[in-house]
């Protein structure tokens, strides 16, 4: 099988660095060639990247020569798709060069999530929203995006709960890891011994990208879902993995083990057609009063499951759960390149 040539920008950062780890024997893509800042232009990889993710360091990338991701000039390769893990306040402008060139993007940044003819991608969720790819025409290329890590652990156990018992209402309060952040995102006198009650734009994210992402494709455009959503973000001192408290008020009475039934037997796309990155089980479901942890859970299913614990109905009929997912993986690099394999297998790429 003809393998198809891939790109990432931002490359030195740590959803750069897992697209690196993830992409160095990928069965659908080859990875030719790495984007990063002005300054890290014209560096061979090793020496550029600050290497942290707990994952080797792909050798056979060592000696690619990073060019400079802000100016297509730079990349001499010829490449078919781009993964960008570059900063939201540069993406934008940055990722329509490649667009304008007629290279498709993949993006894990904010800017064009919300446009109507841009899918927002959490593939398990909401694989169907692919086809606004044959209504995006203002480009030479194919944009997609991937949502807020947050709102992307959160729509995994919201999926089979929608779909079988209705939404009324969901109230969140997330417990965030600093790798969110970024590297050099936090200072270690801010963090260390504390919780930090506000992440800028978080709590919004959740609210609109959820209606989006569970909304349904209907000729040429997404019906976002209409529930009310109430957030509470904050950050703590945890390296990798987002924790989330969910309250569902559901549309139909709930029994606490059919929510459990449901939620173990979700599968999507992706795995009818076992993609690789596609975890066997999107949801894990654990028993324990103690779980899930993110430091224990959050490599669960290879980093692309949501684990759910603490399952109950409440007094007043609610769903409580408490979710961690790997803000990194599921939230970031690692569905940014489910998506894109499901583009490949679905003929959009």
């Amino acid at each position: 099988m003809d393998k198809l040539r891939v790109a990432v920008l931002g490359a030195t950062g740590m959803a750069g660095q897992w697209f690196a780890s993830l992409l160095e024997d990928h069965p659908y893509f080859e990875l030719v060639a790495l984007g990063a800042s002005k300054r890290s232009a014209g560096k061979k990889y090793f020496e550029a990247v600050h290497w942290i993710i707990p994952r080797p360091f792909p050798q056979k990338f060592a000696d690619y020569v990073v060019f400079d991701a802000a100016d297509p000039d730079t990349l001499k390769e010829e490449v078919d798709l781009i993964f960008s893990a570059l900063p939201s306040e540069v993406a934008g402008e940055i990722e329509l060069k490649y667009l304008k060139r007629g290279i498709n993007v993949v993006s894990n940044a904010s800017p064009f999530r919300l446009e109507p003819d841009v899918p927002l991608m959490n593939p398990e969720v909401n694989w169907e929203h692919l086809q606004l790819l044959k209504h995006q025409e203002r480009w030479g290329a194919k944009l997609v995006k991937n949502p807020n890590c947050t709102t992307a652990v959160m729509t995994m156990p919201l999926r089979p709960i929608m779909d079988e018992f209705g939404i009324d209402e969901i109230t969140v309060t997330t417990m965030q890891a600093i790798s969110g952040a970024g590297f050099a995102g936090l200072n270690a006198y801010a963090i260390v011994d504390n919780l930090l009650p506000y992440i800028a734009k978080e709590e919004y994210k959740v609210k609109v990208e959820s209606m989006k992402i569970l909304g349904k494709y209907k000729e040429g455009r997404i019906e976002e879902v209409k529930f009310g959503v109430e957030a509470t973000t904050t950050r703590v001192p945890v390296l990798d993995g987002h924790t989330e408290v969910l309250y569902i008020k559901t549309k139909k009475s709930v029994d606490v083990d059919v929510v459990k039934d449901v939620l173990k037997s979700f599968k999507s796309r992706p795995q009818e057609l076992s993609l690789p990155t596609a975890p066997e089980n999107p949801l894990v479901v654990r028993e324990e009063n103690d779980r899930p942890q993110p430091r224990l859970d959050r490599m669960a299913g290879n980093g692309m499951s949501v684990t759910v614990g603490r399952v109950e109905v409440t007094e007043l009929g609610r769903i409580r759960m408490v979710i961690v997912g790997h803000n990194l993986l599921r939230g970031a690099s690692g569905v940014s390149l489910l998506t894109a394999e499901l583009m490949y297998k679905e003929g959009y790429i």
